[in-house]
């Protein structure tokens, strides 16, 4: 466990955020692998259909992990306020209504999932392939929320580097289950997803075990499930505000997929490509908001506000460096990160990709502000301006798709982002001046 509510901020950001960051290093490796291994043997059409239903099934795993990753907060808040009842009270209460969450939206996606696709303008042509491929990944959306409800747990205490054990394995199940699946099971992308979902489960045992054994202090029983309506009130509250900022980005994503996918399957593959290296280099932007978050909320159930100041100036500073190397790799190795994530040598494809890296990583640093208020906000409970934030995202993005694709095709899409970053930034850096709990001394 990790007390975040001492030593320099510094020093305590970069060791905990160290142990996700390989972990996210290590998800976007077996992503990478999964698209390579997709293109490779089976096609650009069966990659085009996995592309396809990327955003999809990130909006609704995206909602439950913000969902998880809210309830850590307020178990943070009780760990750094020394509330043994509290944390274990708050931990049963946030199992309850994961599940709950989660198998609701196991049930709706999977009833509607027809007409979802039907919205997400996917093509007669990748269709089948594209449902085959998305109904296995939702039929596992519990195993997920069990998982990332765990690490998000671990996290809280100042746990960062189980979650990365696991989460290797995971990864190196989902490698070799994919090699397995595909090449020698001949299951197509339906068996990319099996493996998924199986090495899902195979981290979600391991993680449950090791908690038993090793954290007392997680352990609950029948009487800490008792509903509080305070707790809940705050559980729902910040879980559902990490859920929703999410989910809103996402739709607005969603929306960008559906422009994508009336551009032909050599646009769709582009943009998979693109959006795999955007993942890696925006790789330390999710990692700085986990941590972030449970830094914050550690220091304000402690009362360390001046801590939280110093922590947020830390935080940019990590990661402005990280901005300046990304843009100098987007314009100098971009063509060549494309080739080796889809193993094209389709020149459209590698044309739009790198005009997509270069256009966008020029403004990546507003996005590092977006991701650094944002997250620090919902760990001092405000989880108003990041939904206020992650809205003006969203329908930016569904207006821009609609007005900009039609007469300027990829570069609408292209431009949309990075338009709607520079707006919805606003409301975050006005509300950090002039939050009260933000301006306060420690108690």
């Amino acid at each position: 466990m990790r007390d975040l509510t001492k030593g320099k901020p510094m020093k305590q950001i970069l060791l905990f955020l160290l142990p996700i960051l390989i972990g996210n290093v290590l998800q976007l490796t077996y992503s990478l692998v999964d698209t390579r291994v997709v293109g490779s043997v089976l096609g650009d059409t069966a990659l085009a259909a996995v592309g396809s239903t990327t955003s999809l099934s990130t909006m609704v795993i995206g909602f439950l992990q913000g969902l998880t990753n809210g309830f850590a907060v307020i178990i943070a808040r009780f760990f750094g306020a020394g509330d043994e009842k509290g944390l274990k009270r708050s931990v049963a209460v946030s199992v309850a209504l994961a599940f709950a969450v989660s198998l609701a939206l196991t049930a709706v996606t999977i009833l509607f999932l027809n007409q979802i696709l039907g919205v997400l303008h996917v093509g007669a042509d990748i269709y089948e392939m594209a449902y085959g491929y998305i109904v296995i990944i939702f039929s596992g959306m519990t195993i997920s929320m069990v998982y990332n409800l765990c690490a998000a747990m671990l996290r809280a205490i100042g746990d960062s580097v189980t979650p990365l054990i696991f989460l290797g394995i995971s990864v190196v199940l989902n490698i070799f289950g994919d090699l397995f699946c595909i090449c020698v099971l001949h299951l197509g992308v339906r068996g990319a997803a099996i493996a998924t979902v199986a090495a899902q489960l195979f981290a979600t045992v391991l993680c449950l075990i090791f908690i038993y054994k090793k954290y007392e202090l997680l352990h609950i029983r029948k009487e800490d499930f008792a509903m509080s309506g305070v707790l809940v009130k705050e559980l729902t509250g910040c879980g559902l505000s990490m859920g929703f900022m999410g989910c809103l980005v996402n739709i607005g994503t969603v929306a960008l997929q559906t422009g994508i996918n009336t551009l032909g399957n050599d646009i769709i593959v582009a943009h998979t490509a693109a959006r795999k290296i955007s993942e890696l280099f925006m790789l330390l932007f999710g990692v700085i908001g986990t941590t972030m978050a449970t830094y914050a909320g550690q220091n304000y159930g402690a009362g360390r506000i001046d801590r939280v100041k110093e922590g947020v100036r830390a935080a940019l500073t990590i990661v402005f460096i990280w901005d300046g190397i990304v843009l100098l790799c987007s314009y100098t190795i971009s063509p060549l990160l494309i080739r080796l994530v889809t193993g094209t040598s389709n020149p459209e494809v590698i044309s739009a990709a790198t005009a997509y890296l270069k256009f966008d990583t020029l403004l990546y640093w507003v996005t590092t502000i977006i991701v650094v208020l944002r997250n620090t906000m919902q760990g001092i409970g405000d989880h108003v301006t990041p939904i206020v934030s992650s809205a003006i995202e969203c329908i930016g993005k569904i207006l821009l798709v609609n007005l900009l694709v039609g007469p300027f095709g990829y570069w609408g899409i292209i431009v949309a982002e990075p338009i709607t970053w520079c707006f919805m930034v606003i409301p975050l850096v006005v509300q950090y001046f002039r939050n009260p709990i933000l301006r306060t001394k420690d108690v």
